[in-house]
């Protein structure tokens, strides 16, 4: 007769390791959804960018609109990158020997583009189109947050799928005049002026796959 591998207890084990066993596979389920998830991954994102640009102090204290430096973000799908010719018409004469400057001023010189990190970086598959929102009264702040505030640009909201179709299904929070686009301090006068702004204006925004997966 073989001796026994386990002393007689570890049975009472049995009915622990199944469910050990059961749960497993919802834990990692659950482990990986969430860990994967936009508002895991991204929100929070601050990229160090080549240049300490502060959104802070040129958008917030300076109050510069948005579109003088993304001038198409009304015009075309990308918001555009300023040149490196935009800064310097300001720092031809402000700061023109601070540190910090210069790789704006070697990259003005030498004509090469400065290395933005982007931010906001939508996956491949994904078409999004800013001169459709901007135009139809969706406000900077509603996905990029309060940017005037930010001395460094960090991803506020998780840009994810179901996040955009929660806005396309109900969009009235979010609308505003299109002149106030780039006004943070906006807010709407009532709680019925988002579905009046809708129904006047017929904003309807799709739903169907094709809008976004082109």
């Amino acid at each position: 007769m073989k001796p026994f591998v386990f002393p007689r207890w570890a049975n009472n084990t049995i009915p622990f390791v199944g469910i050990v066993l059961g749960a497993l596979p919802l834990f990692l389920i659950s482990l990986v959804w969430y860990g994967a998830a936009p508002a895991t991954q991204d929100v929070g994102y601050a990229p160090e960018q080549p240049v300490p640009y502060s959104h802070k102090l040129h958008a917030g204290d300076l109050g510069i609109d948005c579109r003088y430096c993304h001038n198409t973000v009304d015009k075309a799908a990308q918001a555009a990158i300023p040149p490196t010719e935009t800064c310097m018409n300001c720092h031809t004469r402000i700061k023109t020997k601070s540190e910090k400057l210069q790789p704006v001023r070697d990259s003005f010189e030498k004509g090469t583009p400065i290395a933005w990190v982007k931010v906001h970086d939508l996956p491949d598959y994904v078409y999004f189109n800013h001169s459709a929102h901007v135009t139809r009264g969706i406000g900077c702040v509603s996905c990029h947050g309060r940017v005037d505030q930010m001395e460094i640009v960090t991803q506020v909201e998780e840009l994810s799928m179901g996040w955009c179709l929660d806005c396309h299904r109900n969009p009235a929070p979010n609308l505003r005049p299109p002149a106030e686009v780039t006004n943070m301090n906006w807010q709407q006068p009532s709680s019925e002026f988002g579905e009046a702004f809708r129904a006047a204006h017929n904003l309807n925004p799709s739903t169907d796959c094709s809008t976004c997966h082109r």
